[in-house]
């Protein structure tokens, strides 16, 4: 089997996990899927299988060389996004693309006109969706590429490594795939996520990232009699609203620069909710926009009564950086791995989170690698065979280097 068809099969499955959900995995349907992988592994001929009853998935590729190597991990998760639907997807191959716009269904186009990642893959064969559901490849592209790069070293024994594990969680999409993850099972000195986009990425910086959910307790009064009785919580909510910096949004920002972004409403006169999260790649930046949070609560409660917004700020994950600096031959056996491959690096800055950055503060170092698709969580998501082929290749390099680490 190679890595198209492995990558195709998994696509069969609708995995998607559901954020209002407390159930651990957040759908039944995602084991369903990690009940198919374990076979697969098994038949594969990897050893120390298993699934625990969470959905967390653990396998084994035995060192073929003696001496004191390092045991290192690639961990992938199966759940799709929330945010578009992941049933009944039908793949579809466009072979050495041209350039030009790609119909995916009637009346439906991916152009790289609005999609100018397209233009970077021209030549190469794409996998894209029929326009109607996402396509997967975040993040079943990187399991395929885990398990096909373990194939290869099974079937290349002259290329010598230490013990490898691999690992499989769902949940990753809704921010609990590493809650439940056993990093002492896991049993590796470091790892690495397969969950980048494009070719070459490569990233050990994330944002730092928290919650906020602002309660505004208005006063309801008929509006024929409101006058010095009510309090209107809707009016409340945009005023709360408008008091955060409207140039420090997702809208606004790039790169480094943090934001604030407000996620939900529900408002009446009565009562409003408002949900936000919160980021900055920078910690202590990060701890002056929670506390900009608490200011702006402080004077809303001055101004309409103490108690009548309340602010519940939650971390949610922290910048790995700090705990990758310590152990930067983690990233430099990724860059030689990628110089091998032919792959120019990108090293940059997740505007977002991975489950690499909750378990590099569990104790295991966890960089982010490229899967290789792009557009995530949407219909015009896509994925290069080439691209799936090179980091295959990339994780093969690092097993083959890692077991040198230490001679």
């Amino acid at each position: 089997m190679d890595i198209t068809e492995r990558f195709l099969n998994y696509t069969k499955f609708d995995t998607q996990s559901a954020e209002e959900s407390d159930s651990v995995p957040s759908t039944s349907k995602q084991l369903i899927f990690a009940e198919y992988l374990k076979k697969e592994l098994e038949r594969e001929g990897f050893d120390e299988v298993e699934l625990d009853e969470k959905g967390y998935i653990y396998a084994t590729l035995k060192a073929n060389t003696k001496g004191k190597i390092p045991t290192i991990g690639f961990i992938s998760h199966y759940d799709t996004s929330p945010d578009c639907s992941g049933a009944d997807i039908k793949p579809q191959i466009v072979r050495h693309y041209d350039g030009s716009d790609i119909l995916l269904s009637e009346g439906i186009v991916s152009s790289p006109k609005k999609f100018p990642e397209l233009l970077q893959h021209i030549g190469e064969d794409l996998i894209v969706t029929d326009g109607h559901t996402l396509l997967g490849a975040d993040d079943k592209a990187g399991i395929a590429e885990i398990i096909q790069a373990m194939v290869y070293l099974q079937e290349h024994p002259e290329i010598k490594h230490g013990k490898i594990r691999v690992a499989f969680n769902p949940d990753e999409e809704i921010g609990m795939g590493a809650h439940h993850f056993d990093v002492e099972k896991f049993g590796c000195e470091w790892a690495y996520t397969m969950d980048g986009g494009d070719i070459g990425e490569l990233e050990f910086e994330n944002f730092n990232a928290a919650s906020a959910k602002i309660t505004i307790q208005g006063v309801s009064v008929h509006p024929g009699y409101a006058k010095g009785k009510m309090v209107n919580a809707n009016s409340l909510a945009a005023e709360f609203a408008k008091m955060l910096p409207e140039d420090e949004t997702p809208e606004t920002t790039e790169g480094y620069q943090g934001f604030y972004h407000l996620t939900n409403i529900q408002s009446n006169t009565e009562l409003a909710k408002l949900s936000y999260i919160i980021r900055d790649h920078d910690r202590e930046k990060f701890e002056d926009r929670k506390r900009y949070i608490q200011l702006c609560v402080e004077k809303m409660n001055e101004r309409y009564g103490e108690g009548t917004v309340v602010a519940e700020v939650k971390d949610q994950y922290y910048n790995m950086k700090e705990k990758i600096d310590p152990e930067m031959h983690v990233i430099d056996l990724v860059l030689k791995a990628m110089q091998e491959s032919g792959v120019a690096p990108k090293v940059k800055p997740i505007r977002g989170g991975t489950d690499g950055a909750q378990l590099s503060f569990k104790g295991l170092p966890c960089p982010n690698i490229f899967a290789g698709g792009v557009n995530f969580h949407g219909p015009y998501e896509f994925v290069s065979i080439r691209s799936m082929e090179k980091a295959k290749e990339v994780i093969v390099n690092i097993c083959a280097l890692a077991a040198a680490f230490n001679e």
